[in-house]
């Protein structure tokens, strides 16, 4: 199996769910240790809708993502592992919550080195 280094969710919003996507984003940041990222108002790399990324490392994905389906609000969220492989982290290896969007394939890389994930808030998982 290959290894999982980390894993990203992208929490996608249109004009109208924006202050629900706002509202989803600070309940992560406060809960959890993660890596927010920016606002993305417009499609960008392979997501064909607005979106911001929430980075995250593997040992959180017990409790971040069975957070993040109970508490979307509706809105979809792509989680997908980071093991060096975009393409196949994207497309074939990621789980949706909500509505599956498109994503362009040809804007993915077959491998890149994962980055590492360097949190930017302060929450803490063992609170849910």
């Amino acid at each position: 199996m290959t290894e999982i280094a980390s894993y990203h969710a992208h929490i996608y919003y249109s004009p109208a769910t924006r202050p629900i996507a706002e509202g989803l984003r600070e309940q992560i940041a406060a809960r959890f240790s993660v890596q927010l990222g920016r606002w993305h108002d417009r499609p960008v790399g392979p997501h064909a809708t607005s979106m911001y990324q929430v980075a995250f490392a593997a040992e959180l994905f017990p409790t971040l993502v069975p957070w993040l389906m109970m508490h979307r609000q509706g809105l979809t969220v792509l989680v997908h592992p980071n093991s060096g492989e975009p393409y196949n982290d994207h497309l074939h290896n990621a789980l949706w919550l909500g509505a599956v969007l498109p994503i362009t394939a040809d804007q993915l890389p077959r491998a890149e080195a994962p980055s590492a994930i360097v949190p930017n808030t302060q929450g803490a998982a063992e609170r849910l």
